[in-house]
């Protein structure tokens, strides 16, 4: 389970600065198979992370699904 935000190109920076800052595991696809990237589905940029106290993963994106070019033909 995870839940997703739709967030502003400047909200995804200081979000996806503070995961790097506190050293979280992040990855561009939920099945985690691509770790320490981000996504670029729609023409905006997405990332996953997991909250290191819950299992709750976490998914920001800055396009909504289906809004744009998709540089890759699946979600992953």
């Amino acid at each position: 389970m995870h839940l997703a935000f739709l967030v502003t190109e400047r909200q995804f920076d200081e979000i996806v600065g503070r995961i790097k800052a506190e050293e979280l595991p992040y990855w561009a696809d939920p099945r985690r198979s691509q770790p320490g990237r981000i996504n670029h589905h729609d023409g905006g940029r997405g990332v996953y992370f997991s909250d290191p106290n819950t299992d709750v993963g976490w998914e920001i994106i800055t396009r909504p699904y289906g809004s744009g070019p998709d540089e890759t033909s699946s979600r992953g």
